[in-house]
């Protein structure tokens, strides 16, 4: 870490500069610096867990908690997979220069919609230092500078893996500033961050709910919110109860600290007394708390309230309301949704189109697990965070998402009469 930061007004300019030369690079020049990118990583693992140790000896030193120490923690097969990221990423369809649409006037004009970066994308984010390299990889292929800022428990880290991806993008004729990350751990400096105006075309904040607060709060340039997920399971009266349970537990316990696991179970009451004993005992290990109704079926959960039933758990917690409706199910889901993922299980293929119409969230899936919200299982290859607002993306945000439309229009001497 350098003892003098670079101000972040000098690094905004360099991204921004950067960005009209990765607009118009080739698919075969960001393709080739992945690939250099990846091979880099994998030859100087050494130099990339050394400055890593760094880091975790501070965080354990400060009392950080051990799954966020965990996440810290590089080794050698977390920077291995850093690489195949990289590689992944490679091996996906360049977006940029895709005509989205094209059609022709009566008047002869020509008219086509076409994809083009964004320009600068701005992350900000906590923890993790393989962020470092998948934002870069993805934004890189997408034609975007990564203008990059991390927690400061991950600072040498991310300098590391950043200074060696650096490295990459000359070997391919591309600007080195490609990927720019902020050095500058102050928490003046992250909001500094969020106000380059002017420069960043668009930020993406990856973290808690402080972060995202703190953009809500000072950011002056346009952001997508990886949003919360409460994400609910609804029971319908005509589900399989057997599926329901098992989709139930996997989108619940599969892995409880993310923003695609289950945290709010629903179920109608003309199936309840069948399911939910099956189901409590299924979530062993999980703290249920519930509504009047649940509580009278399962007497060993807890009481929920309000606030428990629009809770984001990121835990081995869930909340439980028996609904008399469809109607209610639907209601309740969009009262205490994040607009992030919902689920229905249902046999009744009306319910199940009722269902996926009049909730509101950025994904709605009909039997199947909230747990595949996710870029690589909808076949984006990777993602770059899950959108639970409505302008410009919303869902998983991969390749495409990261890019925006041009209208190219092309004549002949028109003139407009």
């Amino acid at each position: 870490m350098n003892d003098t930061p670079t101000p972040i007004p000098e690094l905004a300019r360099r991204a921004k500069a950067a960005s009209r030369e990765l607009a118009v690079a080739s698919t075969a020049q960001k393709d080739a610096a992945l690939s250099a990118a990846a091979d880099l990583l994998v030859a100087r693992a050494d130099s990339i867990i050394e400055a890593n140790s760094g880091d975790v000896v501070r965080a354990e030193a400060g009392g950080m908690d051990a799954p966020l120490v965990d996440r810290l923690r590089l080794d050698v097969g977390r920077i291995d997979a850093m690489a195949n990221g990289l590689a992944q990423v490679a091996s996906l369809r360049d977006p940029v220069g895709e005509i989205i649409q094209g059609w022709v006037r009566p008047n002869g004009l020509r008219i086509e919609q076409v994809r083009v970066p964004l320009g600068v994308v701005a992350i900000i984010y906590e923890s993790r230092p393989n962020v470092t390299s998948d934002a870069f990889g993805l934004c890189l292929k997408s034609g975007n500078v990564a203008f990059l800022r991390g927690s400061s428990s991950a600072i040498d880290s991310n300098l590391a893996i950043a200074s060696i991806l650096r490295e990459a993008l000359p070997k391919a004729g591309l600007p080195s500033d490609g990927l720019v990350v902020v050095d500058d751990i102050r928490r003046e400096a992250a909001v500094e961050f969020m106000q380059q105006r002017g420069y960043v075309d668009c930020l993406i904040p990856r973290g808690g709910p402080s972060l995202i607060q703190s953009i809500l709060d000072n950011a002056t340039v346009p952001y997508v919110i990886d949003g919360a997920g409460n994400c609910h399971v609804y029971v319908d009266a005509h589900a399989d109860l057997d599926m329901a349970r098992e989709v139930l537990v996997n989108a619940k316990t599969q892995r409880t600290g993310v923003c695609n696991a289950a945290e709010s179970l629903v179920v109608h009451r003309d199936v309840a007394g069948a399911f939910l004993p099956g189901a409590a005992a299924a979530l062993a290990g999980v703290e249920l708390v519930g509504d009047e109704g649940a509580r009278a079926i399962v007497d060993t959960m807890g009481v929920a309230d309000d606030d428990d039933f629009a809770t984001e758990y990121l835990g081995m917690k869930m909340s439980v309301k028996v609904v008399d409706n469809l109607d209610d199910a639907i209601a309740h889901v969009n009262d205490t949704s994040t607009g992030h993922s919902e689920a229905i299980i249902t046999a009744d293929i009306a319910a199940g189109e009722r269902f996926t119409r009049e909730v509101d969230a950025a994904v709605v899936l009909v039997n199947a697990s909230t747990r595949f919200v996710d870029g690589e299982e909808f076949g984006f290859g990777a993602e770059i965070g899950i959108s639970t607002q409505k302008l410009h993306a919303r869902g998983p945000m991969g390749l495409e998402q990261l890019t925006t439309g041009k209208y190219i229009v092309r004549g002949e001497g028109h003139t407009r009469p």
